[in-house]
């Protein structure tokens, strides 16, 4: 692993069930690169724990069915 992303979602307070759905999200942009994938979904962590954004809005941006409450 190059990029602790679960450390960042364990600040966040982060499920399991939403970090498993952020990172089926991010994997389908980076199939075969996990240093890459590590790396946006780190960020993305990064972006929720700043108060840039929400785990909802994040998901729901891409595919509303994704959203941490469906």
């Amino acid at each position: 692993m190059q990029f602790d992303y679960t450390s960042a979602a364990r600040r966040i307070s982060l499920p399991d069930a939403h970090l498993r759905k952020l990172c089926d999200l991010v994997r389908r942009d980076f199939p075969d690169d996990d240093m890459m994938f590590e790396l946006h979904v780190l960020r993305a962590l990064m972006a929720v724990e700043s108060g840039k954004v929400t785990v909802a809005q994040i998901l729901e941006e891409v595919d509303p069915a994704l959203s941490p409450g469906s």
